[in-house]
């Protein structure tokens, strides 16, 4: 069995990179995979810690499986915004979702 320690690293590096992602990227659409990277870190954790706390017990993953959904969620609605940002201005890029006002 591999222990505790190696996914808990496995899962701090994937949230490094996505935390880096988001703040390094210009690009929405980079963003918005940084942003999944980020959240499949945290699924990771609680799968992880479910396995290792209880194996009987399902709760980490079920709450892995509602990460799982809402990031779904997010991807479509923050998709549907890009595209609509990328209609109007020809560019995906966040600096200019900044001057989008009524």
């Amino acid at each position: 069995m591999i222990p505790l320690e190696y996914y808990l690293v496995l899962s701090g590096i994937l949230f490094a990179l996505g935390f880096y992602g988001v703040l390094a990227r210009r690009s929405a659409i980079l963003i918005l995979i940084a942003v999944e990277l980020m959240l499949a870190a945290v699924s990771l954790n609680f799968v992880a810690f479910a396995s290792y706390m209880d194996a009987e017990l399902f709760t980490g993953v079920i709450f892995a499986i509602f990460v799982i959904t809402i990031a779904a969620a997010e991807v479509g609605l923050a998709l549907g915004i890009v595209l609509r940002i990328f209609r109007e201005r020809r560019s995906a890029n966040v600096d200019e979702a900044s001057s989008l006002k009524w």
